[in-house]
């Protein structure tokens, strides 16, 4: 569990500008329609995808403290890579973490993609059944992954700044017709959210959000805001597509461990719960050993670059670990529904 800040700080640095490299040269060579410029434009805009999937890799890793040695460096590394991927890290933190303490235990954490039992879907609908399939289908990923970066913690922000403003407004005026001045301090310390679990949060989402909002703007008005719109979706959306697809088969797979809450076991959630996903070394670079995805969660302050090397030492420890090739993808996406009473993954058809 010994970080490095030396190999930290070097994975942020070559992480980082090669992004503001192949986005300056993916604006510039967009511009213009050819052959030449469509080849070159397809090839920057796959590498600017890998790149941001390391970039999300080393975020998550902040989030966990486990990147640097100290709570204020992993903090700020998160803020910068939080700007990169124009979502508010601290909020998804806390729901990462709760993901953490309470992996396989089905009865409280249903995975990203708030999966049903397979007797609530019996009770559904054919419409109503229809609509699940589609919502969880692998194509929505891509609209799916940008309102997950994007437009949910705007959204989230809009409607927490109105409901505080209503209760500010309210309380005033209880305030004055009771014959007393309002308290305007006390007024906002007593204010609690129904969008954010701590002010931490809320902060942390509006200073993201006015720093995200301009660089949107000097980036828009540098190459034309179609322009840039239009490349920023297409990026953003197959980014988090493919880093919520990463995640997703590192826990829904046949024969991951579900259990419930009475018989739920942290040990087997992360050895049986999480995947060892094999891919080229290539690809572990770009996702910052994320496959060691068992490792992660025995001991979520593992740093990203020491995975691969406990995994190793402890190999013949690791017999019950699913190893997961990419050919099988396809199966787990499948797995939509939660068997309580046989304790499994199962599909629709299943069901």
């Amino acid at each position: 569990m010994k970080s490095d800040d030396r190999i930290a700080l070097w994975q942020i640095i070559s992480t980082v500008l090669p992004i503001v490299a192949i986005s300056i040269g993916l604006g510039v060579a967009t511009q213009s329609l050819s052959a030449q410029t469509l080849a070159i434009s397809t090839a920057l805009f796959a590498l600017l995808v890998l790149f941001l999937s390391r970039s999300f890799s080393l975020m998550h890793d902040c989030g966990h403290q486990s990147l640097f040695r100290s709570k204020n460096a992993n903090r700020m590394a998160a803020f910068l890579l939080s700007l990169i991927h124009g979502m508010p890290h601290h909020p998804w933190s806390r729901g990462h973490a709760f993901h953490h303490k309470h992996n396989g235990n089905w009865d409280r954490y249903r995975g990203p993609s708030a999966l049903i039992t397979s007797q609530e879907f019996d009770q559904k609908t054919d419409s109503s059944k229809r609509l699940y399939k589609i919502l969880r289908h692998p194509l929505l990923l891509f609209p799916g992954g940008f309102f997950y970066l994007i437009i949910k913690p705007r959204a989230t922000l809009l409607l927490g700044f109105f409901e505080f403003a209503l209760h500010s407004i309210s309380a005033c005026f209880k305030s004055i017709f009771a014959g007393k001045l309002p308290d305007i301090g006390k007024i906002a310390a007593g204010h609690k959210s129904n969008f954010f679990y701590t002010k931490g949060e809320a902060i942390d989402t509006t200073i993201n959000t006015i720093c995200v909002a301009l660089l949107w703007w000097w980036a828009g008005s540098s190459i034309g805001y179609v322009h840039f719109w239009t490349l920023y979706f297409l990026v953003m959306s197959t980014s988090a597509a493919l880093m919520i697809a990463v995640f997703f088969i590192q826990h829904n797979f046949p024969g991951s461990y579900t259990s419930n809450e009475e018989d739920w076991s942290y040990f087997k959630g992360a050895l049986e719960g999480s995947s060892f996903l094999l891919m080229p070394a290539i690809l572990n670079w770009f996702t910052a050993d994320i496959a060691y995805h068992h490792i992660h969660h025995l001991s979520e302050r593992i740093p990203n670059y020491r995975l691969s090397q406990c995994h190793q030492a402890n190999s013949h420890l690791l017999g019950g670990v699913r190893r997961l090739r990419l050919s099988e993808v396809s199966t787990c996406f499948s797995l939509i529904l939660w068997d309580r009473d046989k304790l499994e993954l199962t599909t629709t058809t299943a069901a």
